[in-house]
C-alpha cells in the first residue's frame, strides 16, 4: 500500500505541477490578450482621428476645387471679354483711320493749287 500511496503522491504532485504550468500559461496568454486589446483600442482611436481628419481635408479640398473652378471660369470670361475689347478697338481704329483719310481728302484743296 505504501508503494501505491507513494505513486498516488507522485501523481498528485505531477497533477499540481501541470495545473500550475497551465495556470501560468493562461496568465501569460491573458496578459498578451490584454496588451492586444489595448493596442486595438489605440488603433481604433487613431482610425477615428484619421477618419475625421480625412473628412475635414476632403471638405476643404472640395471647397478649394470649387473656388479654383470659379477662378478658371472668371479668367476665361474675362479673357473672352478682353479679346472682344481688342477686336472692337481694332475695328474702331480702322474706322477712325478710314474716316481721317476721308476727312483729309475732303479738306485738301481741289485742283492742286488754290493759292
Amino acid at each position: 500500500m505504501t508503494q501505491q500511496g507513494a505513486a498516488l503522491q507522485t501523481y498528485n504532485n505531477e497533477l499540481v505541477k501541470c495545473i500550475e504550468e497551465l495556470s501560468s500559461k493562461r496568465d501569460e496568454l491573458q496578459r498578451q490578450i490584454t496588451q492586444e486589446e489595448e493596442e486595438k483600442a489605440r488603433l481604433q482611436h487613431d482610425v477615428r482621428v484619421l477618419t475625421e481628419k480625412l473628412s475635414r481635408v476632403n471638405e476643404s479640398l472640395a471647397r478649394r476645387l470649387a473656388a479654383r473652378a470659379d477662378f478658371d471660369r472668371t479668367i476665361a470670361e474675362t479673357e473672352a471679354a478682353y479679346m472682344k475689347i481688342l477686336e472692337s478697338s481694332q475695328t474702331l481704329l480702322n474706322v477712325l483711320k478710314k474716316e481721317t483719310g476721308n476727312l483729309t481728302k475732303a479738306t485738301e484743296p481741289r485742283g492742286g493749287k488754290d493759292h
